[in-house]
């Protein structure tokens, strides 16, 4: 899930996180490996902060926790998951790391990983992890470790992999007469300009809105990656040194998206609203977690996003879990880590959070957890979704280029637009940043 993009609001994040980073960095962070904990003078707290406020979620977090503890009483007395609201988290995060307040573990977003793993923050788990028995490190995915990883160390485990997929109302598209996707996936003609058409005539046809990327709302540009992915497009370089905004294949995917929404009536423009799970639109690309959200009110289907002319490519967003060398307790913190994130409890939490191990992404073992979903579904969609998958874009400085970006990409968000041009600027005021 993306929260709305506040201008303001990135400008404190990207403060706030580069003093807290420092600090904590220069307060005793290190990339130096933990091992198995040795017994404390008496057992401790652990604290993990949390974006989420899901009671049901949180009571299986305890139950996790409270194993660990019984288990383990010479090591800890107590496990608490303090859950900060999900557009503040990584402020109020940042907050307790440069106040002095860090807690032993926690959540961390896709996009603000590179500056967390590179600044000494977060304790290296790998050598933990392939040490503890049945703990089974190599049945992770390793494309979902790659943006928690620098050198040989591992920075963070990514518990959730919750790939970006297409949602399409069903029965407004037969209404209309228009194709039906997942034929269209099974033709080999499911592409993003195949959904551009249906979704300009379905939304013609019903007076409501075509196709939605959800949460983007001409604020929040990294949610787009879902869409330009599908012209082998990118940001930035892979090092994150040089903007490529303004290369070809980034030039012709904004340009689709800005003539599907100015031209060809695809897409809602800005300042219209349209929430698919309400009925307002013909499809919506968002997170298959958002499955939860249909109430029956339409018949709909989930398929895999479409293909660009650079093929079909699978996005995912990730979260990752990491302890912080600046907490009171690293290795303690990082055993418990270990202990959570097992095959078995990661079963468990698979319930909730796609997961990046191999055993568990098969269509029956997500299907118990997600009766709104067929298996067909879940295979297409999840399992295949996963593997080899993108993440939305990162950076170790993110939260300022993120600001800077949407700033430059106003001008691009009217019907006379030069979709070049604005890329082409968007580019030099972002230069700095990469190299900073």
């Amino acid at each position: 899930m993306s929260a709305q993009h506040n201008p303001r609001r990135a400008a404190g994040v990207a403060a706030a996180l580069g003093a807290a980073l420092a600090l904590t960095s220069c307060g005793g962070g290190t990339d130096a490996p933990v091992g198995e904990p040795d017994a404390p003078s008496e057992p401790v707290d652990l604290r993990m902060t949390v974006w989420t406020a899901d009671e049901t979620q949180l009571g299986l977090f305890q139950d996790i926790a409270d194993d660990y503890v019984a288990e383990n009483p010479e090591l800890v007395s107590s496990v608490t998951f303090e859950t900060i609201p999900f557009e503040d988290y990584t402020t109020a995060l940042t907050t307790q790391l440069a106040g002095g307040n860090a807690p032993d573990l926690a959540w961390i977003f896709e996009s603000n990983a590179p500056e967390f793993v590179s600044s000494g923050a977060l304790v290296d788990l790998r050598p933990l992890l392939e040490s503890t028995e049945g703990y089974e490190l190599d049945d992770i995915v390793p494309s979902s470790l790659e943006l928690w990883e620098e050198g040989e160390g591992l920075y963070a485990y990514p518990f959730s992999n919750s790939p970006f997929a297409m949602f399409v109302n069903t029965e407004q598209l037969s209404a209309a007469g228009q194709p039906d996707p997942a034929d269209l996936v099974e033709s080999g003609d499911w592409t993003y300009d195949a959904a551009r058409d249906i979704s300009a005539a379905t939304a013609e046809d019903t007076g409501k809105q075509g196709l939605v990327v959800r949460d983007f709302d001409y604020q929040a540009w990294e949610n787009l990656a879902t869409v330009w992915s599908g012209w082998g497009a990118a940001p930035w370089s892979e090092d994150g040194t040089q903007c490529t905004l303004a290369e070809p294949e980034m030039v012709e995917a904004m340009t689709w998206i800005h003539d599907a929404a100015f031209q060809d009536g695809a897409m809602p423009g800005p300042g219209t609203t349209a929430d698919f799970f309400a009925g307002d639109a013909a499809m919506t690309i968002t997170q298959i977690s958002r499955a939860s959200s249909l109430d029956g009110s339409f018949d709909w289907d989930v398929v895999p996003l479409p293909a660009g002319p650079a093929g079909q490519q699978n996005v995912i967003g990730q979260a990752g879990i990491g302890v912080f060398a600046a907490g009171e307790h690293p290795d303690v913190a990082a055993d418990f880590l270990a202990h959570f994130t097992s095959p078995e409890n990661a079963e468990q939490l698979a319930a909730y959070f796609p997961p990046p191990r191999e055993s568990l992404l098969n269509a029956e073992t997500l299907a118990a957890a997600n009766p709104s979903l067929s298996e067909e579904q879940l295979q297409a969609v999840v399992v295949e979704g996963v593997e080899d998958a993108v993440t939305k874009p990162a950076h170790k400085n993110f939260a300022k280029l993120s600001q800077t970006v949407r700033a430059e990409l106003d001008a691009l968000w009217t019907a006379d637009a030069d979709v070049e041009a604005v890329l082409t600027d968007t580019c030099s005021a972002i230069g700095p940043l990469l190299e900073e």
